[in-house]
C-alpha cells in the first residue's frame, strides 16, 4: 500500500486507515484480530480508534494485540478525546479532561505513546486555547508524537492551525478527520480549503457514506446491515433518500463500466481528492475489509471522476466561494 505525508508533517501513513468504531462492540476480538492481520499484511499502518468507542472498548482490544499479532513499532496509532458520556455536555475538552483521557487510553492500549492523538470535537464551552496547550502537553511529555481535531467545522479548523502555527514551541496540527464521501462532501465549502491552505492532512471518516454506497441499500434494507440494525438504523437513514439514490445509481454505472465494484469506485474517488490523506475504513469482518483493502490498484479515469464530482455535487452559495462567479 502506499503512504503519504500526514498534512505539513514528516510523519507517514498508509492512504486507507483502519477504523475501529465497532471494535469491541459489534466487532470480537477474533474478528478484530482477523482485520489488523488483513490490514498490515496489505501494507497498512494507520489504526484509528477513540476513548468512547465502545466505552473504551475498541482501545482494550486494539492494545491487546498489539506485539501478540502486529509489532508496534509496524502501526501508526491514532486516537481522540473529548467525547464524554453526558447528556448535558457532549464535549470536555478542558485540559484537565483531555489530558486524564489520554492517560487512560494509553493504560487501554498499552503502550507509551500515540503516533497521533485527536480532540474529537470543538468544546464551545472551553477556551480554544486551553484544548490547544493540552496538545501542546501531549507532545512536549512524549505521550502524543503529532495532535489533530476531528469534527471542526472552517472556521473552528482554521483558528486553531492559526493559533498553533502564530507562536515559537506550539506543536501544529497535523490533521483533521471529518466525514466526507460522494454522499457528504459538505467539507469541501470551508473545512478543505483551510486545512489545505493551513498544511493540515484531511483524514475522511464514513468515507463509503455510511455504507450505502457499496450499494447494497439499492433494493431495500438488508437484515444484516447497519441500516437493519436497532442501534445503527438512525446512523445510516440520511443517506436513503432520493439524492442518495441517484447518487448511488450514478456510481454502480461507473462501476459496471470499469468491472469493479460500487465500493471500490466510490474509495477511490475520495481517497484521491486534494488534500486527502487516508480515509478511515470501519469493517465488520476481514472480507469486508479486504474488499476495501482491494482499492489500492484502482485508479479512475479523469471522465469517472468528473462525472461523479457532478452527479454529487454539493449546492456553493455565497459566500463559500468566489462571489464574483455568482
Amino acid at each position: 500500500m502506499e503512504h503519504r505525508h500526514l498534512g505539513r508533517t514528516g510523519l507517514r501513513v498508509s492512504r486507507l486507515g483502519l477504523g475501529t468504531l465497532t471494535w469491541g462492540r459489534g466487532t470480537g476480538e477474533r474478528d478484530a484480530a482477523d482485520q489488523l492481520k488483513a490490514f498490515w499484511n496489505a501494507g497498512g499502518s494507520l489504526v484509528d480508534t477513540a476513548d468512547v468507542y465502545a466505552d473504551g472498548g475498541a482501545e482494550y482490544l486494539l492494545g491487546r494485540l498489539i506485539e501478540d499479532l502486529v509489532p508496534r513499532s509496524d502501526l501508526v496509532i491514532a486516537t481522540k478525546a473529548g467525547s464524554v458520556p453526558d447528556p448535558y455536555r457532549r464535549f470536555d475538552t478542558s485540559r484537565g479532561h483531555l489530558l486524564g483521557a489520554l492517560d487512560a487510553s494509553l493504560q487501554r492500549l498499552g503502550t507509551d505513546y500515540v503516533d497521533l492523538w485527536q480532540v474529537h470535537a470543538f468544546d464551545p464551552e472551553t477556551p480554544l486555547d486551553e484544548t490547544l496547550q493540552a496538545l501542546d502537553i501531549a507532545v512536549s511529555s512524549g505521550r502524543a508524537r503529532y495532535v489533530g481535531v476531528s469534527n471542526f467545522c472552517g472556521w473552528q479548523l482554521a483558528k486553531a492551525a492559526a493559533w498553533q502555527l502564530a507562536t515559537t514551541g506550539r506543536t501544529p496540527l497535523a490533521s483533521t478527520q471529518m466525514e466526507y464521501s460522494l454522499l457528504q462532501r459538505g467539507v469541501e465549502r470551508e473545512v478543505l480549503p483551510a486545512a489545505l491552505d493551513m498544511g493540515v492532512g484531511l483524514l475522511p471518516s464514513s468515507p463509503l457514506g455510511r455504507g450505502v454506497l457499496t450499494g447494497k441499500y439499492r433494493h431495500g434494507t438488508p437484515p444484516d446491515s447497519r441500516g437493519g440494525s436497532e442501534d445503527m438504523a438512525a446512523f445510516v437513514a440520511p443517506y436513503l433518500d432520493e439524492t442518495a439514490r441517484l447518487i448511488v445509481d450514478a456510481l454502480s454505472i461507473a462501476a459496471d463500466g470499469l468491472a469493479v465494484s460500487p465500493l471500490q469506485v466510490a474509495l477511490a474517488w475520495v481517497r484521491d481528492r486534494p488534500g486527502v490523506t487516508a480515509p478511515i475504513v470501519g469493517a465488520r469482518n476481514a472480507a469486508q475489509l479486504e474488499a476495501a483493502l482491494s482499492v489500492e490498484a484502482l485508479t479512475l479515469p479523469a471522465e469517472i471522476c468528473l462525472a461523479l464530482d457532478d452527479v454529487s455535487a454539493p449546492l456553493h452559495r455565497y459566500p463559500d466561494h468566489d462571489w464574483s462567479t455568482l
